[in-house]
C-alpha cells in the first residue's frame, strides 16, 4: 500500500521533470549553438610582426600604421569572405630572437591567418624555421639580399635585380663613378648586398683599390671618423659614390655627419638602400639636397592612384603631413594580393593560399599592375630619386617596364644557376644545371 500511495505521487512529478526537459530540448533546438555563435561572429586575424621600438621603430612603425590602414580600408568593403580583420600587432622590439617569439606567439595563441612584417633580414631569418614548421605565411615587404626562396614567405619588396644592381647601374653610366664606398650596418643585408656589387664592380672592371667596405654596428652614432675616411678615400681624382645599406636610426647622425663634414651630392653622392621619405622626415634635409636613393617607389610620384593612397592615409593618420614610402607600398601590393588568393579560393587555408598566390595581380601606386612570381617574388619598377629640400625625392631616372625579382643573384658563383620555382618545380632553389632541387 505504502509502494502505491509513492507511486501515484511520484507520477506528476515525472511528468513535471519530462515536461521540463523536453521544454528545454526545444529551446535548445531553436538555438544556434555556442560553436555557430562563434563561427558567425569570428573574425579573419591578420598578425602585425614589426618593431614600435628599439633601433628599427624609426621604420618599421609606420608599417603597423600601415597595415592598420589596409585593414580598416578593407573592412570598410565588407571585409574577406563576408567576415571582418582583426589585427593583432605585437612589438619585437628590434630584438631578433623576439621576432621568433612574437610570430609564434601570433600563429599558435592568436590563431592569425597571415603575418605581415620584419624589416631587416635578420629577423626575417629569425623567423623562418617558425614559418615552415608551422606553415603559416609571412608577407616580407622590404628590400633584401635575395639568396632566398621560402614556400611560406611572399616577398613584395625588391630583390638586389630591382634596387642594387640598377643603382649601380645609373651611378656608372649617368655619374660616371670610378671609386666605391660600400657602407653598411653589420648583418646579413647589407653583407650580403655588398657582396653580390662587390662581384658586380669587379665584372665591370673596377679594381679592389678602388673599393672600400665599411660595417658598423646598429644604432651606431659616431660617425666623424667614417664619413672623414670617405672624404679622404673620394680625393683620389676619381668620381667617388658612397652605396649606403646602413638601416634604422643611424642613418639620422651619418647624414648629419656628411653635412657636418661639407660632402655634397655634387662631389660624392650617396645612394640609399634604406633611407626613403619616413626616414629623412627626422632630419634637415637642406643639406642632402641631391644625395639619392633607389626605390620602387616615391610619394612624389604624380598618378591617380597615389593621390588618392596619401589622401586616405593622412586622413586615417589625422596628419597632413604624414608620409608615405616604399615598404608601405609593399605591403599595399602583398595585402591586395593575400585578399584576392583568400577570396579565389574561398579559404585563409594556408596550403590553399599558398598555392594561389602564384600569378595573382594587384596594382601598385606607380600606375603598374605587379604580378606575384613562381619565385614568391613580384614584378617592380624601378626609380631613382634625389633628395629634395622638402624631404621628398625628384625622379631622376627609371626603369622603362616592370622588372621581375630574382631570388637567387646571377652575379655569385654559388647561386648563378638557381631558381626558385613553387608552381612547376616545387622547389626554392632548383639548380637548372643538375636538373636537382637543393638542401
Amino acid at each position: 500500500m505504502i509502494h502505491s500511495i509513492r507511486t501515484v505521487v511520484e507520477r506528476p512529478v515525472a511528468r513535471r521533470w519530462l515536461l521540463a526537459t523536453a521544454l528545454t530540448l526545444g529551446l535548445l533546438a531553436a538555438m544556434p549553438s555556442a560553436k555557430a555563435q562563434n563561427t558567425a561572429q569570428d573574425t579573419i586575424k591578420v598578425g602585425i610582426l614589426h618593431s614600435l621600438s628599439g633601433t628599427m621603430a624609426i621604420s618599421e612603425t609606420t608599417l603597423k600604421d600601415t597595415m592598420l590602414f589596409l585593414i580598416d580600408e578593407q573592412n570598410k568593403k565588407g571585409g574577406v569572405l563576408g567576415k571582418k580583420l582583426e589585427a593583432v600587432v605585437v612589438d619585437p622590439a628590434s630584438n631578433w630572437p623576439l621576432f621568433a617569439e612574437k610570430a609564434r606567439e601570433l600563429i599558435t595563441k592568436n590563431k592569425v591567418s597571415v603575418v605581415f612584417g620584419c624589416w631587416t633580414s635578420v629577423s626575417r631569418k629569425s623567423v623562418l624555421p617558425v614559418f615552415k614548421e608551422l606553415n603559416s605565411i609571412l608577407f616580407y615587404p622590404v628590400q633584401y639580399e635575395g639568396e632566398e626562396s621560402e614556400r611560406n614567405v611572399f616577398y613584395t619588396g625588391a630583390a638586389p635585380n630591382q634596387q642594387a644592381i640598377p643603382a649601380v647601374d645609373y651611378l656608372m653610366k649617368e655619374e660616371k663613378v670610378k671609386r666605391w664606398v660600400l657602407a653598411g650596418t653589420d648583418y646579413v643585408y647589407p653583407r650580403t648586398t655588398n657582396k653580390i656589387l662587390e662581384a658586380y664592380l669587379k665584372s665591370k672592371g673596377v679594381a679592389q683599390e678602388d673599393i672600400m667596405i665599411n660595417y658598423t654596428p646598429f644604432g651606431h652614432s659616431d660617425w666623424q671618423t667614417i664619413v672623414s675616411d670617405i672624404k679622404k678615400f673620394g680625393s683620389a681624382g676619381k668620381k667617388t659614390a658612397v652605396v649606403s645599406t646602413i638601416n634604422g636610426d643611424a642613418n639620422v647622425p651619418f647624414y648629419k655627419e656628411l653635412g657636418n663634414q661639407g660632402i655634397k651630392a655634387k662631389d660624392i653622392p650617396v645612394v640609399a638602400f634604406s633611407v626613403g621619405e619616413e626616414e629623412l622626415a627626422g632630419i634637415d634635409t637642406k643639406p642632402l639636397v641631391g644625395h639619392l636613393a633607389a626605390w620602387n617607389y616615391f610619394q612624389s610620384i604624380k598618378n591617380k592612384d597615389n593621390d588618392e593612397f596619401i589622401k586616405k592615409w593622412q586622413a586615417f593618420t589625422k596628419n597632413t603631413k604624414r608620409v608615405t614610402n616604399d615598404p608601405m607600398e609593399a605591403h599595399v601590393i602583398g595585402f591586395q594580393m593575400w585578399v584576392k588568393a583568400v577570396e579565389k579560393v574561398k579559404s585563409t587555408d594556408s596550403d590553399k593560399v599558398i598555392d594561389a598566390l602564384p600569378g595573382i595581380e594587384a596594382a601598385n601606386l606607380t600606375g603598374g599592375t605587379s604580378k606575384m612570381l613562381p619565385n614568391h617574388h613580384i614584378t617592380k619598377p624601378v626609380f631613382i630619386g634625389e633628395v629634395r629640400a622638402d624631404g621628398q625625392f625628384k625622379t631622376v631616372w627609371k626603369t622603362p617596364g616592370l622588372v621581375p625579382g630574382d631570388a637567387w643573384s646571377k652575379e655569385l658563383e654559388g647561386s648563378k644557376d638557381l631558381v626558385g620555382d613553387w608552381v612547376g618545380k616545387k622547389c626554392g632553389n632548383f639548380n637548372v644545371k643538375t636538373n636537382k632541387c637543393g638542401a
